[in-house]
């Protein structure tokens, strides 16, 4: 028996859905792990840091899962055009979500060894950056959803927000460091730490940009910035 047209459009919309949902929740659990690894940092709290490292599997689990679910719709729905931008940039979207939840994992594990230099992070305000990073990376999941350009524009415009806010957090650093030099290795590690969030932010512009390419069509580079910021 031959699958009516509408039908078959049915099931691959059905099938969409539930990619988009995969997305969400792989996205929503690797945002979480930021959260939780920036406050363990904050606190130094090695208990949640520690909790942070041991979901690094869920979110590759996650990964495979959906990698697995867009290659068989390439396989069995042979999408056109359109669908097949929209398939393929969920497959590129999962390595960048992946790579959030690893950078999310890197910060914990940055925690654990400030706190063991008995280091000090409360002179700088690493929640504000951290805060616009995750917000950028949200609406980067939501413009994918919604096929929004607008929150594509939102999120690279942003990205100049946590720039900012690395080079102030950097130069706090390294003042710390002239100021105390018995804390410039936990204030290297925490240097590293900014660092990761900056490239959290990155992520969410890698996603933006894919998001744009599904619905025009076009792939060009949204973000005004250079590689690494100044």
């Amino acid at each position: 028996m031959v699958e009516s047209p509408s039908y078959a459009r049915q099931a691959y919309n059905d099938e969409i859905k539930t990619l988009e949902h995969d997305l969400l929740d792989m996205g929503s659990r690797a945002e979480q792990m930021v959260a939780q690894s920036v406050d363990a940092l904050c606190s130094l709290d090695t208990s949640l840091a520690m909790s942070v490292i041991f979901k690094d599997d869920e979110i590759d689990e996650r990964d495979l899962k959906i990698e697995a679910r867009c290659l068989r719709l390439l396989a069995l729905q042979q999408p056109m055009a359109g669908d097949l931008r929209v398939v393929g940039t969920a497959m590129k979207m999962i390595t960048d979500i992946e790579r959030v939840g690893d950078l999310a994992v890197d910060i914990a594990k940055i925690a654990l060894k400030v706190e063991k230099e008995f280091g000090e992070t409360s002179f700088i305000d690493i929640p504000k950056m951290a805060k616009e990073a995750r917000a950028m990376f949200h609406e980067a999941l939501e413009a994918y959803i919604h096929r929004d350009l607008n929150r594509v524009r939102e999120v690279c415009e942003r990205d100049e927000n946590v720039d900012a806010l690395y080079r102030e957090l950097r130069a706090q650093i390294f003042e710390n460091m002239r100021e105390n030099p018995e804390q410039v290795v936990a204030d290297g590690w925490l240097f590293l730490a900014i660092h990761h969030v900056e490239r959290i932010a990155d992520h969410a512009v890698n996603i933006a940009e894919r998001v744009n390419f599904m619905v025009t069509g076009e792939f060009k580079q949204l973000s005004k910035k250079d590689d690494a910021p100044a």
